[in-house]
């Protein structure tokens, strides 16, 4: 009996030896993620601002990081007041989600209590920011005449940005 446990314990201790000798061990204390920068932040909002300012809406635009936190914020001279407000939570939206808010939107027909979490706004106008298939942040316009124009913009930003994604 013994020798059993002598040998389930050599295994064991061998074992622990070649997960830390490969850095396994480390690999699941310390997480590398992937962030959007102010630069490439701040060019998706100058973008979605532009194609809408030329298609003579008055908006904003928020960009947020994977944390949710708030990059880039613009207001476009005479955007309404809800604007702003309306675009960082569609961005919050997007990026909760990890789907276009329009397509949150959609999901709760089914489940109608998701629009009951703070911050979550169920409306078209919200995309996540995606490097691979990693989300690294988010996107959000308020105030064009739709939410289909107001997606239509962000898509316009994240066009401008995806070759750095």
């Amino acid at each position: 009996m013994n020798k059993k446990i002598s040998v389930v314990g050599n295994t064991v201790a061998a074992a622990l030896t070649l997960v830390s000798s490969t850095g396994l061990v480390a690999a699941q204390t310390v997480l590398t993620e992937k962030q959007i920068s102010l630069s490439a932040a701040n060019d998706a909002a100058q973008a979605t601002l532009a194609t809408c300012r030329q298609a003579g809406f008055r908006i904003s635009v928020a960009v947020l990081d994977r944390g949710g936190n708030l990059k880039v914020i613009l207001r476009e001279d005479g955007a309404g007041l809800h604007t702003v407000d309306s675009a960082r939570r569609k961005a919050y939206t997007a990026l909760t989600f990890r789907v276009p808010s329009a397509e949150f939107a959609q999901r709760t027909s089914a489940t109608p209590a998701l629009t009951n979490l703070e911050e979550v706004l169920a409306l078209a106008g919200g995309l996540p920011i995606r490097s691979g298939e990693e989300v690294i942040g988010a996107i959000g316009v308020g105030g064009a005449p739709s939410g289909d124009r107001d997606a239509a913009c962000a898509q316009a930003g994240l066009d401008r940005i995806k070759s750095r994604l």
